[in-house]
């Protein structure tokens, strides 16, 4: 990958009704995810076996962690710890950058 400067809000478009997703690099420690989620749309509590970053781009999307509910907009970050239960939901369209951080055993 060749550096030069992107804007993330551009490269991934919040579909009405819907969520896509962008990945912007895999590699073996880890990966880098651009979401954008319509207003009212979301992604059912599951886990990671990893922990991971979630970085608001733009709009405001409510994050549950553990049961703890927080509200993310753009700017701010939150982090999801491996093996606790997290969701999203999108209270505006919201656009966030996934960053998941692979650590050895």
């Amino acid at each position: 990958m060749n550096p030069r400067v992107v804007n993330l809000r551009e490269l991934v478009a919040v579909q009405e009704g819907s969520i896509t997703s962008r990945v912007l690099q895999r590699t073996p420690s880890g990966n880098l995810t651009l979401f954008a989620f319509d207003a009212g749309q979301e992604l059912s509590e599951h886990t990671a076996p990893f922990d991971a970053w979630v970085m608001g781009l733009e709009g405001e999307g409510e994050i549950t962690v553990g049961g703890e509910t927080h509200t993310v907009g753009e700017g701010q970050a939150l982090l999801l710890p491996a093996g606790v239960p997290h969701a999203v939901k999108a209270l505006t369209p919201f656009k966030m950058l996934l960053v998941m951080f692979r650590v050895p055993a």
